[in-house]
């Protein structure tokens, strides 16, 4: 029933993030990186048994089994190798992420590869490679923005390590991450990325929510659930910046292209003030920081909303399947069978809780 939209094994081995490319070095970093992080992967049971194994890593380990248990059983999340092994990559990011938009738009631009399609991102293992595409496109003229991605998914084609890039976030945030990137196992659509980030951040945050539940959990609960609502407000702000300046860009056969550029500064501008007052409200935490100071522009905006935009509309539909997670992963891969434009009318509806067209129905 998994619908893997013609992807190959082979290609996936030589992914970053499912990114293919034509070119042969970009073909060759990205079969030799993919390659060196597998090779650097032991089992998570054999780490657990060195005498020196610090507390922290084996706390946090034990809670990745924990996880990866519940994964399987209560979310119905594929049983596999993946994330039952750990590598230490020595280095802060599993990959980079490049990713760019006109300096009049939000809309990120795509680079289509055969089997995968079109996506909104292009990967690498190297952040200096990264950085020399990232200017590259700005010599284009493009809004960019280079992003550190601690974990990526294969779709299960090749086993999935845990890495030293995640493996110490608190608790309830390792778990949305393994949920997340299990996840994208279970349905992958070619050519809708945020489509496939919004699916797999619902089952994210619904199944986080389950974990955290069971009993003995109360104290991680309780640390996720203040992290979260800094997160949750964070994602508010961007979005009405986005919103903002969807409505600047809209208008800009109004305006001439100086007057575009002076708005977008000032909304840009508008929301560093929003991001201070953010921080002093949260008592002066400074978890978004960097994301702040580094490539704040069209691109990262668009990048940010591809994760959350459909997320209210699966959680709808993850309630109209009576919160089953098999009939909810069945009816997220049916929906995948209708074209984009059928796709977004009726993600539209199940967020406004609308009759559905087409005939759509969990099964």
């Amino acid at each position: 029933m998994i619908r893997r939209s013609m992807l190959s094994g082979l290609l996936l081995v030589s992914a970053v993030l499912l990114n293919a490319c034509s070119t042969g070095s970009y073909f060759w970093q990205a079969t030799t990186g993919h390659l060196r992080v597998l090779g650097a992967a032991e089992n998570i049971d054999e780490v657990l048994l060195r005498p020196d194994l610090s507390g922290k890593l084996r706390t946090q380990l034990q809670y990745v089994q924990e996880i990866r248990e519940f994964s399987v059983v209560q979310l119905g999340l594929p049983d596999n190798r993946s994330y039952r092994t750990y590598a230490d990559l020595n280095r802060a990011y599993a990959v980079w992420n490049v990713v760019a938009s006109q300096p009049d738009s939000l809309t990120l631009e795509t680079w289509c590869f055969p089997l995968i399609g079109c996506i909104s991102y292009k990967g690498f293992y190297s952040e200096s490679r990264a950085a020399a595409l990232a200017d590259d496109l700005r010599k284009q003229g493009l809004d960019v923005a280079v992003l550190g991605v601690p974990a990526y998914s294969t779709l299960g084609f090749t086993p999935d390590p845990v890495l030293n890039t995640f493996v110490n976030y608190p608790a309830g945030e390792l778990a949305r991450l393994v949920f997340h990137e299990l996840a994208h196992q279970m349905v992958y659509i070619a050519d809708d990325t945020m489509f496939n980030e919004s699916f797999a951040t619902a089952v994210e945050e619904l199944g986080v929510i389950a974990w955290l539940a069971q009993p003995g959990r109360e104290v991680l609960k309780a640390q996720y659930e203040i992290f979260d609502s800094r997160r949750n407000a964070f994602r508010l702000m961007l979005a009405r910046a986005r919103d903002d300046l969807e409505q600047i860009y809209e208008n800009s056969n109004r305006l001439d292209t100086p007057q575009v550029l002076r708005l977008k500064e000032q909304r840009f501008k508008q929301l560093l003030v929003d991001y201070d007052a953010l921080k002093e409200s949260w008592g002066g935490w400074a978890g978004y920081d960097r994301f702040m100071a580094e490539d704040l522009n069209n691109a990262k905006l668009g990048v940010s909303g591809l994760y959350t935009q459909y997320v209210p509309a699966f959680k709808a539909l993850h309630n109209l399947c009576d919160q089953s997670f098999q009939r909810f992963y069945t009816a997220t891969e049916m929906l995948g069978e209708f074209s984009r434009e059928q796709r977004e009318t009726l993600l539209t509806e199940l967020e406004h809780r609308e009759p559905l067209s087409f005939g759509f129905k969990c099964l």
